[in-house]
């Protein structure tokens, strides 16, 4: 049986693309991602994680990926129909349509397991097809592991694109980054840096109060 896992990176940033990935493979062959040493990408350095990507992709059957762009998360936080948990049912939805799989494992998102895996279900073209939607399951399962791995490449990859492509540092885009933190607060205005902030985050919001309290005494 071909199985797929689904993982996600990069959802808290107030910066950057979100990543969702889907690995198809053959059930058989876990046993060849658990011995080239797959786990949850967190607990990768980022020259593990690369060298991992790049052996998981010599095993894997198929892999999907979409970037949703912070201006798609921000249209789904401040919507009154959808939110960040389904946007991201959505797309996983169409990785699994893609990839085919009967049976996929998803790390999930959502306090509500059940209702995530309907959410996707509803969207599904196989409808006969297995979902296991689990907390943690990039730690308990190998193929959800590989999912987070190459998930964490592409985001990472793409975040250097856009340093590049920018031409400024705006650290890794989470909000425990001091260089994040700094850049957010030099440029939260900034239109040229519109298509990478994500301004349906609280850390954008608060800077947008305390900017707009700091210029009331100048009226």
């Amino acid at each position: 049986m071909k199985i797929a896992g689904i993982e996600e990176a990069g959802k808290g940033p107030c910066i950057g693309p979100l990543v969702v990935c889907g690995v198809l493979i053959d059930e058989k062959k876990e046993t060849e991602l658990r011995l080239i040493g797959v786990k949850d990408s967190k607990k990768l350095t980022p020259l593990k994680r690369t060298m991992l990507a790049d052996k998981i992709k010599n095993i894997a059957d198929k892999i999907e990926i979409i970037k949703i762009i912070p201006d798609e998360i921000d249209k789904a936080v401040n919507s009154e129909n959808s939110n960040l948990n389904l946007l991201e049912a959505e797309k996983m939805a169409i990785i699994i349509n893609k990839l085919k799989s009967e049976k996929i494992i998803i790390d999930c998102p959502s306090p509500n397991k059940k209702q995530f895996a309907r959410d996707i279900k509803k969207k599904l073209n196989i409808k006969k097809a297995k979902i296991i939607a689990e907390h943690k399951a990039d730690e308990n399962y190998p193929i959800v592991s590989a999912a987070s791995i190459i998930a964490k490449v592409e985001r990472d990859n793409e975040i250097e694109k856009l340093k590049k492509k920018l031409k400024v540092d705006f650290g890794s885009g989470y909000t425990s980054d001091i260089v994040t933190q700094e850049f957010l607060k030099d440029n939260w205005e900034n239109p040229k840096y519109s298509s990478i902030i994500r301004y349906s985050w609280e850390s954008w919001k608060r800077l947008k109060r305390d900017k707009g309290q700091k210029r009331l005494p100048e009226w």
